[in-house]
């Protein structure tokens, strides 16, 4: 019986590891800070094509080795916490995504469940273990595609939804699958023409904000000496501010105290600076609570110099905030793990500034990534999204280019303006509709003044969170399933079975290629032949 010489077995194996690869990369150049977002699309017609009419187990090593061609390149930034943990997140991660693409069925029901199965995937990669990690999303680099305004209505787990059926409408296309490729395009497109007239609240007034950026070199690490001159950094800066002003804010993680911030010397200089501008200020503190603890907090002063209000961060980052399972891991790694972990806050994530700013919801840097904590501080009212951020401790621009993206996804979601200020850049304003209106550079001395529309009213997303995303996807995983059993029952048999292999359970029949099918027709015109279906157009070693 014939079989494949083992070195075209090896060619064979090679291309296809190189092809999962180069269509994980494809996905990952459509993420900031590369941000070619049209490639999403192309990566995911190479996963259609990896995964068609292949066994569970082929799907999932075939998807896992995508998502490591993705997550390796766009995740890289985890080895400033931990490199060890970098390594094994990539691969857990690969490892749910892999699952999901393996959940989809490998006929024709494919094209509309691996949409569902794709998106329920990421949701526990987003949310599990340790709270979760929602950068490098296909969403992230979606939010500057036309699909953004689905945002407002189903959040970022709908984006992401619509973002691979329309890859798989294309992946449809490609097969010259006419009719499903249409039906899946009109369904992307009903949702995003939808989403464009969906509510996304009104302007009530307007506020002038001002974003202090300090400046200062990138890939910094803690120290004495860098406490201060990050603080004596800002406080040099504030002097650019120009009266009046409605609010100035700090980056997070600016004062560094081993007491509470009203109780240390550092809030008189920060209140001799809000009665010097007649403005309250917010600024980014982390204050020791304890040899094993401490907090990381936006606090509120008033423009008499009166600490008024804080919000602790609640999602802190793992393994730099704090350690997961640290009774296990510090043998193991001593003193490369941060020797302090910060306490969850248990307020609500708003702060209530006096003036024509009013309430103003606050997620604390990593916050921001998790639209739960935005929408929290828009439900309870909040007109405004400020985002006081520290993403001076990584090289590179993969953390601050992604963040700034989410910024766009929170603004577009809830309806709000959001205003991100870090130490050392990015510093940005983003309008309601996900525009950037201004964005400082990396490194640099400035203060961004900028007028800000004060905003009410709720958008779907606000009002329903992630319910509409899961609905779909589950809707999608059923539909897929039911049209890939109505497919399989009314497969017909083909008459020219390819060549037996032995399996491990036994032996059984290869699909032919088409262009074999053609060959044996020819040779036998007379009699009408069986079509063969998508399910045998190609056998994948």
């Amino acid at each position: 019986m014939p079989t494949r010489p083992p070195r075209l077995a090896t060619a064979a194996t090679a291309a296809t590891a190189a092809t999962c690869l180069g269509s994980g990369v494809a996905l990952c150049l459509s993420l900031p800070p590369f941000g070619f977002w049209p490639l999403a699309a192309l990566g995911l017609v190479g996963v259609d094509r990896l995964i068609a009419d292949q066994p569970v187990g082929t799907r999932f090593r075939r998807g896992w080795l995508v998502a490591m061609g993705c997550f390796v390149p766009s995740l890289i930034w985890m080895t400033a916490l931990t490199a060890p943990g970098y390594l094994i997140a990539c691969a857990t991660y690969a490892g749910m995504l892999g699952a999901g693409v393996a959940a989809a069925p490998p006929g024709r029901g494919r094209w509309m469940a691996l949409a569902g199965t794709w998106t329920l995937a990421e949701l526990l990669r987003w949310t599990w273990p340790f709270g979760g990690v929602p950068l490098a999303s296909l969403t992230i680099g979606q939010v500057a595609s036309p699909l953004a305004p689905v945002l407002r209505v189903g959040g970022s787990l709908l984006l992401l939804l619509v973002t691979v059926l329309v890859g798989q409408a294309l992946a449809a296309a490609v097969r010259a699958q006419w009719r499903p490729a249409a039906a899946l395009a009109g369904a992307a497109l009903l949702v995003v023409v939808g989403s464009m007239a969906a509510p996304s609240g009104r302007a009530t007034g307007t506020a002038e904000v001002a974003l202090v950026q300090g400046g200062g070199a990138q890939g910094t690490r803690k120290s004495d000496a860098g406490v201060i001159e990050v603080f004596e950094r800002h406080v040099e800066a504030t002097a650019l501010v120009k009266p009046p002003i409605d609010v100035v804010v700090w980056p997070e993680d600016v004062i560094d105290t081993d007491e509470d911030f009203a109780d240390d010397p550092w809030a008189d200089v920060v209140g001799a600076l809000a009665r010097g501008l007649d403005s309250p200020m917010i600024v980014g503190t982390v204050e020791g609570a304890g040899p094993d603890a401490f907090r990381n907090a936006a606090v509120l002063v008033d423009a008499s110099g009166a600490v008024i209000q804080r919000y602790d961060k609640v999602h802190r980052v793992p393994f730099g905030e704090y350690v997961p399972l640290r009774s296990l891991l510090e043998p193991l790694a001593g003193d490369a793990l941060p020797d302090r972990d910060a306490l969850i806050g248990e307020l609500p994530g708003y702060l209530d500034v006096p003036g024509r700013v009013g309430r103003v919801a606050v997620p604390v840097s990593w916050e921001i990534f998790f639209p739960d904590r935005t929408r929290e501080g828009v439900q309870a009212g909040a007109g405004l999204v400020l985002n006081p951020t520290n993403g001076s401790s990584f090289t590179g621009t993969i953390v601050q280019t992604q963040q700034v993206a989410s910024s766009r996804m929170r603004a577009i979601e809830t309806g709000r303006w959001v205003a991100q200020v870090s130490p050392t850049g990015f510093t940005a304003v983003i309008d309601d509709q996900g525009q950037v209106v201004v964005r400082s550079a990396v490194s640099e001395q400035r203060v961004i003044q900028q007028t800000v529309e004060v905003r009410d009213g709720l958008t779907i997303y606000t009002r329903l969170g992630n319910l509409p995303g899961v609905l779909a996807a589950l809707v999608l995983i059923v539909a897929g399933w039911a049209v890939e059993r109505r497919s399989v029952a009314g497969q017909p048999r083909s008459r020219w079975p390819g060549p037996r292999r032995r399996g491990r359970s036994g032996w059984h029949v290869r699909s032919l290629d088409p262009s074999e099918v053609d060959r044996r027709r020819d040779l036998d015109p007379v009699e009408e032949r069986p079509v063969v279906g998508d399910q045998q157009q190609r056998a994948v070693e």
